[in-house]
């Protein structure tokens, strides 16, 4: 039971991250919304919020991963299409109410702990980006800079789409990327 509510806890943060940014993030409604008794937050997560939000952090820099790595990828594009399908399908489940909960906090975050695991969590996906597109026959400096280039976009892009609340500067982006990835992949 106890592990039930420290991980709905840190499932909550992610949400929360997501939609409201580390600022407006409320503790307190995370603790009512995830069905914890009061003083669970520093009973599951003694180092208070910076804890709870680094294990947020990693929580959804793992599902981010999952998402991807899970869809077929017989090409780089395979690899692209399925990074940018997770973001799109985060801006159209929410509405344009959630981005992503890493470069909310990356922004807002002053502790350094914080700010390390933000940085940590995008190398981890720039690695794992580039050995996906390495895998399916790509160089490696261009599965590197492809790794990046998708990553940095997709969360300009979701910033866009947010603030217009409309997927078309989303769209234009997603277009954008993947004629890139056509341009740059090796004929089979």
């Amino acid at each position: 039971m106890a592990a039930g509510v420290k991980q709905r806890m840190v499932a909550q943060t992610a949400l929360s991250l997501a939609s409201r940014g580390l600022q407006r993030t409320s503790f307190s409604e995370i603790i009512q919304a995830s069905g914890a008794p009061r003083g669970s937050l520093y009973h599951h997560f003694p180092g208070g919020k910076d804890e709870l939000v680094l294990a947020a952090l990693d929580a959804a820099g793992a599902w981010a991963m999952q998402q991807v790595e899970a869809a077929p990828a017989a090409s780089p594009l395979d690899v692209a299409k399925a990074f940018i399908d997770l973001w799109r399908g985060v801006l159209a489940r929410s509405d344009f109410a959630a981005g992503c909960a890493i470069a909310a906090v990356t922004v807002a975050a002053e502790t350094p702990d914080i700010i390390m695991r933000a940085a940590a969590i995008f190398s981890n996906w720039r690695a794992r980006l580039a050995a996906q597109f390495a895998r399916q026959g790509m160089g490696e400096d261009h599965a590197a800079g492809l790794a990046t280039l998708l990553i940095a976009a997709c969360e300009g892009a979701v910033l866009l789409a947010r603030a217009e609340r409309s997927m078309a500067p989303f769209e234009r982006t997603a277009d954008m990327l993947l004629a890139i990835v056509v341009s740059i992949t090796p004929l089979r």
